[in-house]
């Protein structure tokens, strides 16, 4: 009966991990499968070794699991940062590329590729938090939108930036897009100007034109761009010459 009860209460364990697994969004499930997988593993040691069918090395081996396991967080935030060392060379040889610009919101946190345009976005909060919005179906943007109209029109507008560069010719998506000045609003501060320029502290008047000169040429609605996100560039242009 004891043996039972332990099986009941390791396999229910499992199973929430695999829930959780799955309710985070996708591009951080590969972390959370790799913790179940060790999770497998040191409970099927677990069983073996109560029922006196492992070794005294598979014990060894559940320490060592779990000591993996513990470590893990610390490997896979070590992994993208070796990575990215040893592409350090290519990224100074491609010196101005890869560089972006951010624009954030209530619900969104949008970034703009200033060598290729393409948008790239996160949601804040919601049911969707945490989500990349290139991990997202049409439905479940869709359902993302009506929140975003629901909660925050601004983030509406700027969800709709990337609808529009995503479906090019499906639109309109942002029933809250008309009228006004888009609702981009100016009260932000020289930080956040400064990242929707893509720019750092001490960027010189020529450095802020040019930025949005550039940032202006890849916002054309041929290249996916609209009005709230020029409106955005412009106000920010404006406040740091200001």
């Amino acid at each position: 009966m004891p043996r039972l009860l332990l099986l009941l209460a390791i396999a229910a364990v499992l199973y929430i991990l695999y829930r959780r697994a799955r309710a985070v969004p996708p591009h951080k499930r590969r972390a959370e499968y790799i913790k179940l997988g060790l999770a497998i593993a040191v409970a099927v040691v677990v069983v073996l070794t109560i029922t006196g069918k492992m070794h005294w090395l598979g014990i060894a081996a559940t320490g060592l699991l779990v000591a993996l396991r513990a470590l893990l967080p610390v490997l896979l935030r070590f992994f993208p940062m070796l990575a990215s060392r040893l592409g350090g060379a290519a990224t100074s040889q491609a010196a101005g590329q890869g560089q972006t610009s951010t624009v954030e919101t209530a619900l969104l946190r949008m970034q703009l590729a200033h060598d290729t345009g393409d948008l790239q976005g996160e949601v804040l909060e919601g049911a969707f938090k945490g989500w990349r919005l290139a991990d997202m179906s049409r439905e479940q943007l869709e359902e993302l939108m009506a929140y975003c109209h629901s909660h925050d029109e601004e983030s509406a507008r700027l969800l709709d930036s990337y609808l529009q560069q995503r479906f090019p010719g499906a639109g309109p998506f942002g029933q809250g897009q008309q009228g006004g000045d888009h609702g981009a609003s100016g009260g932000f501060s020289r930080e956040e100007a400064l990242q929707i320029l893509g720019l750092e502290e001490g960027a010189s008047r020529e450095d802020i034109v040019t930025a949005h000169r550039k940032l202006m040429q890849k916002l054309h609605p041929d290249r996916g761009g609209n009005d709230y996100l020029a409106a955005k560039i412009n106000q920010a242009k404006d406040f740091l010459l200001g």
